[in-house]
C-alpha cells in the first residue's frame, strides 16, 4: 500500500502540473483568447493571479471562503477529480486511490494557507510565490511540490532567496539537500530569469569636465 501511496502523490504533482498548465491557464492561440476545456476554471484563475499580483500576494476569496465563488470552484473541482481518481485507483491500488484523495485535501490546504500568509509561502513554497510574482507567470506550475516542474524543465527560480533548499521541495538536513539538489539538477536543472545587465554611466574625464 506504500508503494501505491507514493506512486500515486507522484501522479498527482504531474497532474497538478498539467491542469494548471493547460487547464487553469489555457492554451495560448495566435489572435485569439487562450483556450481551456474549462473555461469557469481559467477565468476563476485569472482573476486569482490579478488579484494576488496587486495585493502583494494575499487573496482575499480565501478569508470569504464559500461565500466567495472563487472558492466554490476551486472547492468543486477539487472534489470532483480527487473522486474520479480515487474510484478509478481503488480497484488495483487502495494507496494510489488514498493518495489522491489527500493530494486534493493538501493542495487546498497549502494553496489556501499560501495566500493568507504570504510570508510563509515565501519560506516554505518558493516554487508557488515564484509563479505569481515573478515576470514570467507562465512557468513554476507545481503548488504542493515542484517534483514535475523540474522534470519538465519549468522551474524557473527568479532570485537566490527563492530557491528551495532541494528540488523534492522537502525539509531536510542542510547536507542531504545538498547533495540531493546535486544529483537531481545534474539531470534537472532549475532555470533562473535572465538578469538584464545593470547600465554603468559613463565617467567624465577631466577634459569633459572642464568643457562642461
Amino acid at each position: 500500500m506504500l508503494k501505491g501511496f507514493i506512486a500515486g502523490l507522484a501522479v498527482a504533482n504531474a497532474f497538478e502540473w498539467f491542469a494548471h498548465k493547460y487547464i487553469l491557464h489555457g492554451v495560448h492561440r495566435p489572435g485569439q483568447p487562450r483556450y481551456s476545456p474549462v473555461p469557469k476554471s481559467m477565468e476563476s484563475h485569472w482573476a486569482h493571479h490579478r488579484e494576488v499580483r496587486k495585493q502583494e500576494f494575499s487573496d482575499e476569496c480565501y478569508v470569504q471562503g464559500f461565500e466567495h465563488w472563487r472558492t466554490r470552484n476551486e472547492v468543486m473541482s477539487l472534489a470532483v477529480v480527487a473522486g474520479v481518481a480515487s474510484v478509478a485507483f481503488y480497484p488495483f491500488s487502495k494507496g494510489m486511490s488514498l493518495a489522491a484523495l489527500y493530494s486534493a485535501g493538501n493542495y487546498y490546504y497549502v494553496h489556501r494557507r499560501a495566500h493568507l500568509e504570504p510570508d510563509w509561502a515565501r519560506r516554505t513554497i518558493p516554487w508557488h510565490y515564484d509563479h505569481h510574482m515573478n515576470s514570467n507567470q507562465d512557468a513554476n506550475w507545481c503548488v504542493t511540490r515542484p517534483w514535475f516542474d523540474y522534470v519538465m524543465g519549468t522551474r524557473v527560480v527568479s532570485s537566490a532567496d527563492l530557491k528551495e533548499a532541494n528540488p523534492l521541495g522537502l525539509p531536510l538536513p542542510a547536507p542531504i539537500s545538498k547533495v540531493l539538489t546535486q544529483a537531481i539538477e545534474s539531470i534537472f536543472p532549475a532555470k533562473w530569469v535572465e538578469q538584464k545587465p545593470k547600465l554603468i554611466p559613463a565617467v567624465e574625464t577631466s577634459e569633459q569636465q572642464s568643457v562642461a
